[in-house]
């Protein structure tokens, strides 16, 4: 018993050691800003209500998670899961995309062309329904 308890500790010291390995130099800094919603959005399965939120992404995580925090009224949190990242182009301004459905508006995506990504949010499918995008202006970190 004790070689199966030894085994374990050896190969969760390997893993440990992987995981603690400096990053490449050329690796993406993480994402920050804020922006204000002014009103309640539906975010993957999540019901966010209006207010002022603050941002961050790390698009050298295994599972990307853009993590918003409430910074106006009571403070909440929320982990929303990224579908997929995308260049940005240089001329697109950096917005929240939302798509208009029956239950309200989803957030599609988070446009971030100051650090050279968008970010894609999974959104209930809609056969037939037409696309209708609104914008927010996120305002990037320290504004």
């Amino acid at each position: 018993m004790t070689s199966i308890g030894k085994f374990t500790f050896a190969a969760l010291l390997a893993l440990s050691a992987f995981s603690l390995a400096p990053t490449v130099a050329s690796a993406q800094q993480p994402v920050h800003g804020k922006f204000t919603l002014t009103h309640g959005v539906r975010w993957g399965s999540a019901e966010i209500p209006a207010g002022e939120y603050e941002f961050s992404f790390d698009p050298e995580t295994t599972s990307p998670v853009l993590v918003l925090g409430k910074v106006s009224g009571a403070p909440t949190g929320f982990l929303m899961l990224v579908a997929s990242i995308d260049n940005s182009k240089p001329t697109d301004v950096n917005r929240l995309v939302l798509e208009s459905a029956p239950e309200g508006s989803y957030v599609s995506e988070m446009q971030l062309p100051q650090f050279g990504m968008t970010l894609e949010f999974a959104t209930p499918s809609r056969t037939g329904e037409k696309r209708v995008a609104k914008t927010v202006t996120p305002a990037p970190a320290g504004q």
